[in-house]
């Protein structure tokens, strides 16, 4: 007598396993799709790039005026280019992938607004004709350089402290503009204090 074949004993659970399968198979494509869409929509903007994922070009410095080019209110654009394989937004919405020498964005960099006073002969007029009121003549003030002159320097002491504020560059132009100095020279930038600043708190004593 033949043996016979183990019977079923689950043919409702087959039936339903082969009709869920391809359901199932959509959801894992659909799975396996998702991280791409979703690298595809975080993409940022090429502006919010961190340090190290780009670098800026060096402003082109102007001969006169020892200051960048096409500076305007206190501000020049240089163009910087992101690092290779980075991908980023750029401005018109479309999104690229960086082989490092392509510029993605403009970034605002500070100058100084001059003019055409000099800081070499402003502090040279002070230092060798500051008793005649030269620097305030030359500087724009002509009612101190005539107070300077009919005084003498104020008997010196006026010469002293013009010098002095003069070398300290807290006395500039008339105009509000900065003096003519070397890109790389001896400027002095003064740091102000407001409610954003840090004060580190002391240990009580």
């Amino acid at each position: 007598m033949a043996p016979r074949a183990p019977a079923d004993c689950f043919p409702g659970m087959r039936r339903s396993l082969s009709a869920a399968l391809p359901g199932l198979l959509l959801l894992l494509l659909l799975f396996l799709q998702q991280p791409r869409l979703v690298r595809s929509d975080e993409a940022e903007s090429c502006e919010l790039l961190r340090l190290g994922q780009y670098r800026c070009n060096e402003p082109k410095i102007d001969e006169k005026t020892q200051e960048a080019e096409n500076c305007r209110e206190g501000a020049a654009w240089v163009d910087c280019l992101p690092a290779p394989n980075v991908t980023c937004r750029l401005a018109n919405g479309s999104e690229f992938r960086f082989s490092g020498d392509e510029v993605g964005f403009s970034k605002r960099v500070a100058c100084r607004n001059v003019s055409s006073y000099s800081y070499r002969l402003a502090v040279a007029l002070s230092l060798f004709l500051g008793w005649l009121g030269a620097d305030r003549f030359y500087l724009g003030y002509p009612a101190l350089g005539v107070l300077k002159f009919c005084t003498v320097g104020f008997c010196g002491v006026g010469t002293l402290v013009d010098f002095v504020l003069v070398a300290m560059q807290i006395v500039g132009p008339s105009d509000g503009s900065s003096y003519i100095i070397d890109h790389y020279g001896a400027r002095l930038t003064r740091l102000a204090v407001d409610n954003q600043t840090y004060r580190k708190p002391h240990p009580p004593l």
